[in-house]
């Protein structure tokens, strides 16, 4: 077999996996849930965020160079640091590794116990202390752990689309009145894997180096193809997932909870049995995300402070942070997470698109105007989510062009990124 074939369908999958995240299979059912007759137009917005943009962010890095600095380069000299801690942090223990473990606890654990704060704690603490013991002991163990979860969760999970599609829990039903593409467009920042993407890039390259390729031709090329294999998979199991939340649109209630609505689904499909498996496997999928991620944020921080914050304390820090929050539940972080990354994600979106038409970009001082009008109007719309902005920026935030698609700071971004590049030609022509 063709070696670069081969390797592009190991690097491909191992992509998938990276992308995956036992935590985001929570929610493509609910958005089907809330959708109900028009979980198609809800369906595209959530690929568009959950699956293309991260494809396009990996493209985007290794177009531009490798890493989070060649993606924020020319916004200014530190940028990149700065955004990529926000990143890192996003990733980490700000919003998803809590949500690892509160979704594990929900999923694997309180279906089988009574749930309550008690055995929220206990169950936590044994999820974040395995994390603590193996982010401070690394492991191939947890790696070769890793290989086998990712395959059983998607057999998992395509065996339970596969039988929703053959015998369905109902029939999609018209519950809602809004514009679902939006909401499938919001809700596609949740899996927060554009942001990941970023710093995914870097392995994906890293791999590609490994495995003998070093020009950047072959490495974008790879690239390419790699996620689109990663991007297919991703979207036939966000796809069914979807669906079948559509069809269990008319049988629980519009208020049910992400987690119970997918055990819920599950239980229905496959009984007793199949929501136990289920568990287990988001259980430990969870875990070595966890692992993964906390890992992560110890090398990020120890490098960037060039050793000054010891990796051993950065990592016991993200754990005991991570299982406090962890006990607030998925829907409260959840619900926290929502105006983060309300105001990170379109900051994120312009990055990645700017980057992939940079050799079209004569001045690259249009990054840094389309950047803080993104900032800014991501800022305004994430209070528009808390209901904190007066009266005139909601009326002025509600009349931007695509406001009514979640997509308000694309207009704003193009404009700014224009008079950006001209300020600085009139300034330079009045020089002379």
């Amino acid at each position: 077999m063709n070696k670069k074939y081969t390797d592009t369908v190991v690097v491909g999958f191992a992509l998938f996996a990276m992308f995956l995240g036992a935590g985001n299979v929570i929610f493509p059912p609910f958005l089907g849930h809330s959708s109900g007759t028009d979980w198609l137009p809800a369906l595209i917005g959530f690929l568009l965020t959950g699956v293309g943009l991260p494809l396009l962010g990996i493209i985007a890095v290794a177009v531009a160079g490798g890493t989070v600095d060649h993606l924020a380069k020319n916004v200014s000299k530190n940028f990149g640091k700065l955004f990529g801690s926000v990143i890192v942090l996003t990733i980490g223990p700000l919003l998803a590794i809590p949500r690892t473990g509160a979704t594990a606890f929900e999923l694997g654990i309180a279906p089988f116990l009574e749930e309550t704060i008690i055995t929220s704690i206990i169950a936590t603490t044994i999820f974040f202390g395995i994390t603590l013991y193996f982010s401070l002991n690394p492991s191939t163990v947890i790696d070769r752990i890793g290989k086998y979860l990712t395959p059983t969760l998607v057999a998992v999970l395509g065996i339970i689309v596969i039988v929703g599609f053959i015998s369905p829990v109902g029939a999609p039903q018209d519950v809602s009145s809004e514009n679902t593409f939006t909401i499938g467009f919001t809700e596609g920042y949740q899996t927060m894997d554009a942001l990941a993407s970023i710093l995914f890039a870097g392995i994906v390259i890293g791999s590609l180096i490994d495995r003998g390729y070093k020009t950047v031709s072959d490495q974008i090329s790879l690239t390419i193809r790699a996620g689109a294999i990663a991007a297919t998979g991703l979207g036939l199991i966000y796809g069914g997932l979807v669906y079948l939340g559509s069809t269990a649109s008319g049988v629980f209630d519009a208020g049910i909870h992400r987690t119970d609505l997918l055990i819920g689904i599950s239980g229905n499909l496959l009984g007793s049995l199949g929501t136990a498996i289920l568990g287990i496997s988001v259980f430990l999928a969870c875990l070595t995300t966890s692992i993964g991620l906390t890992t992560t944020v110890g090398k990020y921080f120890n490098d960037l402070s060039e050793g000054k914050l010891k990796y051993n304390h950065l990592v016991i820090g993200t754990v005991l942070f991570s299982l406090f929050f962890a006990n607030a539940g998925v829907e409260l972080i959840v619900t926290i997470a929502e105006p983060i990354l309300i105001t990170i994600y379109p900051t994120a979106i312009v990055l990645i698109i700017m980057s992939l038409f940079d050799k079209y970009i004569n001045d690259k001082i249009a990054y840094r105007g389309a950047v803080v009008a993104t900032f800014l109007i991501g800022l305004m719309d994430a209070f528009r989510t808390l209901d904190l902005n007066p009266k005139t920026i909601e009326i002025f935030m509600s009349n931007l062009p695509l406001a009514e698609y979640g997509m308000p700071w694309i207009t704003p971004a193009i404009v700014c990124a224009i008079l950006a590049s001209v300020a600085k030609k009139l300034t330079s022509e009045n020089m002379f």
